[in-house]
């Protein structure tokens, strides 16, 4: 009753380039307003796991519904 394998790898790879996406704005928007170094870390970082995290709940989400619909099919 599991979603295919291909579902799977497109939400896994929709994380990992919702959370390079972010990683990148996050550097962006501390870099402008920041001078150090340590501080655009941590806005790249914090961006990377904010957007990693949102479009992972969303993911999931997709996914039960997907296997929700392939259970109410049969």
């Amino acid at each position: 009753m599991l979603p295919g394998r291909g579902a799977f790898v497109l939400a896994f790879s929709a994380v990992v380039v919702a959370g390079v996406l972010g990683g990148i704005i996050g550097f962006g928007i501390v870099d402008v307003t920041s001078d150090s170094g340590a501080f655009t870390f941590v806005g790249a970082l914090v961006g990377a796991l904010v957007g990693a995290v949102g479009v992972g709940v969303v993911a999931v989400l997709v996914l039960r519904a997907m296997s929700e619909w392939k259970r109410q099919a049969r």
